[in-house]
């Protein structure tokens, strides 16, 4: 028989445990959950494998790889977007090619196999659900048998009202392959919610097998504990690893334990650990591989996870602690409290009751931590990242969360000015936006909420209304539970480094300006705000008559309905022929744009536009169908500015082609390069709001809308199609790559690319920019993710490439070595 362990889960209940890992690979004595799984099904002698992956793929194959070392054969389907239950299944319907059983990979059960599937053949059953009796079902999906256990009904998490059963679906099947009969490859459905069913409308032979063996769902941070402790308890067999050195005690190889410790069983701990003298280790405690306990600290029912140090003196009682943690002398862990991985926890440090601390955070000495913390001053994860402040709603970005950073903004800015504030519409950004709303409010600063909008649009109205600045809530279109949060300048641009830090710095310490009821100031709505960004648009058209009798035919596509909306109105005054698409965001962008430059060709279109959903973004295709993406974007904006004589200065992030410097001279113009941040390259061209060619330079590179408008009017005015202006963009060859790098070791790297540069032709005006006669290369550090960004541009596509592949293979060799 075969298996097929579904691994996509990403465990959001289990945080902090899950940041960075996926569900399955959660560690229960030290093993990864799934590792556990696999042992089970080998048990049974089961070893034909399959594993569905979604969230974080790359950590379970990675650590488990063919399934060689762990006696297995395992095999890997991969989903770009989530299929659900059966449809990630039916994606391997392949590899199964008869009775075969489906079981989770983030659930701990040792359920007697053989019996189900004998009681699966004597029924002739073509899909057996193993049940569990369970005292509280309400988390559960309940499943109705008769006598002689044939299902007659499902309820999926009901109310007390509907519990008819303590009988739940513990999401292991044994099926038969014409189950997916019903559903062809690709299909999103779930096996409890739509396959079964159908499967019982149709009165298929359907059946539930009652295990009275353990089962726990891994769900929460509760019952993560408590399947802990239960194999400590004997109730569950499994693989314990180490040696039973004495009734309930297990000790792994290469640990050293002082002859003063005091161990209460049950009690596990790992490989290549110290324990110090006088440390009590009471019951229930499990220690993970490579820990040091310092002498005179003391753990009760606490679970610590890899390489983790706890200094002197420390008091850990029902705490985890996850990998890579320091804990220093004198701190106290209180019960239910959750220690993120890499944190750093400082001397004297309490951890009240509950508190969960993400990853990476660094405790300051004498601290007490009385709530969750998410953001902090941890050393990878700053409260701003590349653009503005990112984050999971509800769980980093929380209303409280979003009331609080409003009020650390307002307190920055005039007070006599208002602060423009607006949302993409969707749910979770009005609903965080009314929190924002407040938290400005409570520092006396006066708010003009413009509604549902765009980013481009609440910068046009930051300059419209004369307001000190402004804040743009929205959600990802790729994830809708990931929140985007910008904040806005006087000026129209994002703010700069040095105000996210003194906000950053406002957040943390809580050190916020409150105003009393008197100086509450009323908050103005302004409705249909986007009309007055479009009738400046049409205002500052120059050849409008022109463009109406010329009727140019555009196609615009976009994932916000926002931009596609504006667009749509905007483009139709101004007298194009308008069509639109929805971008849909489940496909592949590469793929959508080639799409609507077929659709250019084949209509014979003027410009077909791609417009992000930030609405700053634009990727244009010409009237033969050429794809302009950013890079060339960015010459083809040059050349516009240049030819039209508006200015005499081109800004553009140091990472731009060297061909810039080439098309500059020809116009008698120089080149002004900037950090690649947002803010830097916006704020530079923003210096002069006098001039028109600075304003015109920030139109085409952060407004798409608009900027698409200035193109035909200026493509109108010379009588030009997009095609002749893209003839002059020359040939460049630029390669952009990554390489994992983890944000502990980035400054590192840096310095020994910088030491064994030092005789070479090197830049530092942001990362390390090395210059060589076939071409440059760049290597800087991300802001957010754990990996150096590496562009590079060589006078021919190889050399670009080779100078890639000699830098990573010069950091890869860097990063194995410690000075």
């Amino acid at each position: 028989m075969k298996a097929v362990i579904m691994a996509g889960g990403e465990g959001t209940r289990l945080r902090p445990l899950t940041t960075g890992i996926p569900k399955p690979m959660v560690p229960i004595i030290n093993k990864p959950v799934m590792e556990h799984i696999i042992n089970l099904l080998k048990k049974f002698k089961i070893y034909d494998i399959t594993a569905t992956l979604y969230y974080l793929p790359s950590a379970i194959t990675d650590y488990f790889g063919n399934g060689k070392e762990f006696g297995v054969d395992l095999h890997y389907s991969t989903e770009v977007t989530p299929l659900g239950t059966g449809g990630s299944v039916l994606n391997v319907k392949d590899f199964l090619d008869s009775t075969f059983i489906v079981i989770s990979g983030d659930a701990l059960t040792d359920v007697d196999i053989d019996d189900a599937l004998k009681f699966h053949k004597e029924k002739k059953s073509i899909a057996t659900l193993i049940l569990k009796k369970e005292p509280v079902p309400l988390e559960y999906g309940i499943v109705i048998i008769d006598e002689s256990g044939r299902i007659i009904r499902f309820l999926e998490k009901p109310s007390w009202g509907e519990v008819f059963s303590d009988t739940v679906n513990t999401g292991i099947y044994i099926l038969e392959p014409e189950v997916f009969d019903y559903y062809k490859k690709g299909d999103v459905f779930d096996f409890s919610r739509d396959l079964f069913p159908k499967l019982l409308k149709d009165n298929m032979p359907m059946y539930g097998y009652i295990t009275d063996r353990y089962w726990c769902d891994i769900g929460d941070i509760l019952t993560y504990k408590e399947t802990s402790f239960d194999i400590l308890k004997n109730l569950v067999e499994v693989n314990k690893y180490y040696n039973e050195i004495s009734p309930n005690i297990f000790v792994g190889e290469g640990t050293i334990v002082s002859n003063t410790v005091q161990i209460n069983p049950p009690v596990l701990i790992g490989n290549n650990c110290i324990i110090k003298d006088n440390v009590l280790l009471d019951s229930f405690t499990i220690i993970g591989d490579g820990c040091t306990i310092e002498a005179n600290s003391s753990l009760k029912r606490s679970i610590l996870w890899n390489n983790s140090h706890i200094g002197k003196k420390v008091q850990c009682r029902g705490t985890i602690i996850c990998n890579k943690v320091t804990i220093q002398d004198n701190s106290n862990l209180y019960e239910g409290s959750v220690i993120g991985h890499e944190c750093y926890i400082s001397q004297k440090v309490t951890i009240k009751p509950d508190v969960k601390i993400w990853p990476f955070k660094n405790i300051k000495e004498d601290s007490i931590v009385s709530k969750n913390l998410v953001w902090g001053d941890g050393t990878s994860k700053n409260l701003f990242g590349n653009c503005g402040i990112c984050g999971s709603f509800n769980v980093e970005i929380t209303p409280e969360f979003v009331s609080l950073i409003g009020s650390a903004f307002a307190s920055l800015i005039k007070k006599d000015t208002p602060i423009i504030v607006s949302s993409d519409g969707q749910n979770a950004s009005d609903l965080l936006k009314n929190s924002l709303l407040s938290g400005v409010s409570s520092a006396g600063v006066g708010v003009i909420n413009i509604g549902s909008s765009t980013i481009p649009i609440n910068r046009f109205a930051v300059k419209f209304y004369s307001a000190s600045g402004g804040i743009h809530i929205s959600c990802d279109n790729k994830g809708k539970d990931i929140i985007h949060i910008e904040f806005i300048n006087e000026n129209g641009g994002n703010i700069d480094r040095s105000t996210e830090k003194k906000i950053e710095q406002l957040f943390l310490r809580q050190d916020f300006e409150r105003c009393n009821s008197n100086s509450i100031k009323p908050i103005i709505n302004v409705e249909n705000f986007s009309s007055l960004y479009i009738l400046n648009s049409l205002n500052n058209i120059k050849n409008l008559t022109e463009i109406k009798r010329n009727r140019p035919k555009i196609i615009i596509a976009s994932a916000n309905n926002n931009i596609l909306s504006i667009s749509l109105s905007l483009f139709e005054q101004m007298g194009c022929y308008v069509e639109y698409e929805h971008l849909d965001n489940s496909k592949n962008i590469n793929n959508y744009i080639k799409h609507i430059s077929t659709i250019v060709k084949k209509r014979n279109m003027d410009i077909g536009a791609i417009i992000s959903s930030s609405g700053e973004d634009l990727t244009l295709i010409d009237n033969l169908g050429r794809i302009i993406n950013k890079e060339r974007y960015i010459i083809l904006a040059a050349l516009i500015l240049l030819k039209s004589g508006r200015t005499k200065k081109i800004v553009v992030p140091y990472n731009t082609t060297m061909a810039v410097e080439d098309i500059a001279k020809q116009y008698g113009a120089h080149v002004i390069r900037t950090k690649l941040s947002t803010s830097s390259i916006m704020n530079e061209m923003l210096k002069n709001t006098e001039d028109e060619g600075y304003i015109l330079q920030y139109i085409l590179n952060f407004d798409g809308v608009y900027a698409l408008a200035k193109i035909l009017d200026y493509l109108t005015e010379h009588s030009l199609l997009l095609s002749s202006l893209v003839d002059e963009i020359p040939a460049f060859y630029l390669d952009k790559k990554e390489i994992k790098c983890d944000f502990t070791d980035k400054g590192r790297i840096i310095r020994m690319l910088i030491e064994e540069s030092r005789n070479k032709n090197i830049e530092l005006f942001e990362g390390i920019k090395i210059n060589t006669d076939k071409g440059w290369a760049l290597v800087l550090p991300d802001n957010e993710k754990p990996v150096l960004n590496i562009f590079s541009e060589g006078y021919c596509e190889e050399y670009a490439s080779e100078i890639s592949q000699t830098i990573i293979d010069k950091i890869n060799f860097l990063l194995k070595i410690r000075d």
